[in-house]
């Protein structure tokens, strides 16, 4: 081996390319090669050859650490020289994020890493930033041309237990509907808040009321598992101006009369004097379970129910015959909701799907499966589209789809209790929003809240609100929405548009 200026062996090349050698300086400058190392380690510590291949190993990495960083430092230049083309073209007030992304990949390993106290800071900057966030946004009205006002207006009092739904008639006869869990369903004035008719014909739970479009029929589903047609008077006027005995129905009896006696004295005692019905023009049997919604369907020829025997049946009105039983939901249904004009049904279930029953074509009939909630669907209403569906559940979510295209809602709105059965006006395209918190909330179809129902002063209900009703009559200034509860009572709401 060769001398060095300083008396020392060099380190042989091992048949490598000559390069700059691994060495280590002491603290008085001296350099020492692999064959110094391995004269002042123990001769039973390393092997001297083991030890001198790990040196060349050594040699090796440095040479390619080194390459590294001069393939690094030319990328740099690189990115800065395009950085500054690409701010020349763009007038030097924007960045390109594929530039952003070099020049970190650039720098990753030559940053330092933030200390303790920059890190901290930057935190609790961040936590200022976004507490700051939600104080502003939740000062922040969603549309102020469009806020809402309401005031509770009307109370309906009478039933002896909840009321599962509240409906309105459709033909500006100023009458609205209730069905409780006292197995009754009642006609009430809208204005005077008198109840005008209660059919007492169900052994079970009234879980549904609808009034017919055009007729003065009103049908009734309920948890004896059967649905019931029955006639009304024709309005409050009728009620006021006719006798018992002069009434055309010969199913209307005056309170007091045989073995009701009793439930009509209580009536009495709350200044409630209606008629009672105590048959129906037509009974529909043929489910095997409580019957949970019922909707009329093809301008009244037709009647559609759904139930907890997971079928939905379409029943022909004129004999009371089974036209199409409709089967494919896992668990049991919750409601269901024929469209205006089309030919469609959309139904709820439990197993957190609703479905779309189109039956446009004549000779056939299709069934599609929206699969968009976690949680039991509770209600699913058509809009003034019928290619557009609003649905409501038990996770906390109302949703606006666009039928035609499913992958996702047009609006989700969240909220902060779950969902009943919720209504949508025709005539302002917007949802009132019933809760098991005891809230109503409204909303327009683009998800922007534009009221809560108010519940101070005695307002609004005292236990869960089941049911949500719009009535859309343009002539009617005292009433716009009528919501009922598990507080036995059903109230009217003015909405101001």
């Amino acid at each position: 081996m060769e001398k060095s200026e300083k008396g020392l062996e060099r380190v042989p090349s091992y048949g490598k390319p000559k390069g700059k050698r691994l060495s280590i300086r002491s603290m008085k400058g001296r350099r020492y090669s692999a064959r110094d190392r391995d004269e002042q380690l123990p001769k039973s510590a390393i092997p001297r050859n083991v030890h001198r291949t790990l040196w060349g190993l050594f040699a090796e990495i440095e040479r390619e650490f080194e390459r590294v960083c001069t393939e690094n430092s030319e990328l740099h230049d690189k990115v800065e020289e395009l950085t500054a083309k690409y701010k020349g073209l763009q007038g030097g007030d924007k960045s390109d994020p594929a530039t952003e992304i070099l020049q970190d990949t650039a720098y990753r390993s030559t940053v330092k890493k933030p200390s303790a106290g920059q890190l901290m800071s930057q935190k609790l900057k961040t936590t200022y930033k976004a507490s700051t966030s939600k104080i502003v946004s939740s000062l922040k009205i969603p549309n102020q041309a469009i806020t809402l006002d309401c005031n509770q207006v009307q109370e309906f009092s009478g039933h002896k237990d909840g009321i599962w739904e509240v409906t309105c008639s459709k033909q500006n006869l100023q009458l609205i509907a209730t069905a409780s869990a006292d197995r009754t369903a009642r006609v009430w004035h809208m204005e005077s808040g008198q109840c005008l008719a209660q059919y007492i014909a169900h052994s079970g739970s009234v879980n549904s009321v609808r009034f017919h479009p055009t007729e003065q029929l009103i049908c009734s589903g309920a948890g004896d598992g059967s649905c019931h047609v029955w006639k009304m008077a024709l309005s409050f006027t009728d009620y006021r101006s006719k006798s018992p005995s002069t009434l055309d129905s010969p199913n209307c009896s005056r309170p007091g009369s045989g073995d009701d006696e009793q439930d009509d004295d209580a009536d009495a005692a709350d200044g409630q004097h209606s008629f009672k019905i105590r048959s129906a023009i037509m009974e529909l049997n043929g489910h095997e379970g409580p019957v949970v919604s019922a909707d009329w369907w093809a301008n009244g020829k037709q009647l559609v129910t759904a139930s907890w025997d997971r079928t939905i049946k379409l029943w022909d009105v004129e004999n009371g015959a089974v036209l199409h039983t409709l089967e494919g939901h896992e668990n049991e249904l919750t409601h269901t909701c024929t469209h205006a004009v089309q030919k469609l049904i959309v139904s709820s279930s439990r197993d957190t799907t609703f479905r779309l029953w189109d039956f446009r074509l004549p000779t056939m009939h299709s069934v599609n499966v929206f699969q968009g909630h976690t949680d039991t669907v509770t209600s699913a209403v058509f809009t003034n589209k019928a290619d557009h569906v609003v649905s409501g559940s038990d996770d906390r979510t109302v949703k606006v789809w666009d039928l035609r295209n499913m992958r996702a809602p047009l609006a989700t709105i969240n909220l902060d209790s779950a969902v009943n059965r919720l209504s949508l006006s025709p005539t302002h395209n917007v949802i009132a929003i019933p809760h098991d918190n005891r809230q109503v909330r409204i909303f327009d179809l683009n998800g922007n809240r534009l009221a809560r129902l108010p519940r101070r002063h005695r307002q609004g209900h005292r236990r869960m609100v089941c049911s949500a009703s719009w009535y859309d009559d343009t002539n009617s200034k005292s009433i716009s929405l009528v919501t009922g509860g598990f507080d036995k009572r059903a109230i009217g709401w003015t909405v101001s548009f």
